[in-house]
Parts: C-alpha cells; structure tokens; sequence
C-alpha cells in the first residue's frame, strides 16, 4: 500500500451542508483502515487527508466517491506522497 496525499481546495459551490457528509465517508473510509490522518486548513479555504492505496487509479478513484467532490464543493487533488521523516 502506497500512501497519498488528497488537497481539498473549496470551490464557490461550497455548501456547509456536505461536511456532515464528508465526515461520515472519512468514518467510512477510516475503518477499512485506509484513512490515516484529515484535517482542515484553519483560514477556511479547504483541508486535506492522508489515505493508503494499491495504485495512484485506485486513490482517485477512492477519493470520486467523497460528497465534497461529489457535490462541487470542492476540487480535490491527489498526490502519491513518499513520507522521509
């Protein structure tokens, strides 16, 4: 399993109403052990999350499903992310 960082930049469709959302699939997503860490940016532009996957295709793919890109709320990035310290 590799690990990927998810950059999740808020879009002018933002809606408060997809946090509650959102927080359920991190839920979701941490209890098949995929989720290792998330949080939000404290200037309220967006946040981000850590998650393990076999492949680059199958972290985007993971990361489709999420109600914040769902809704267009927000536009998520995904990196592979090799962690050296």
């Amino acid at each position: 399993m590799r690990k990927y960082l998810v950059m999740a930049m808020r879009t002018p469709r933002f809606d408060s109403a997809v946090i509650e959302p959102h927080q359920q699939w991190l839920g979701e997503v941490r209890s098949r052990g995929q989720l290792v860490e998330s949080g939000k940016f404290t200037d309220g532009t967006g946040g981000a999350y850590v998650i393990t996957a076999e492949s680059l295709d199958a972290a985007q793919e993971l990361v489709r499903t999420d109600p914040i890109h769902t809704t267009g709320s927000s536009e998520l990035t995904v990196y592979e992310w090799e962690i050296t310290g």
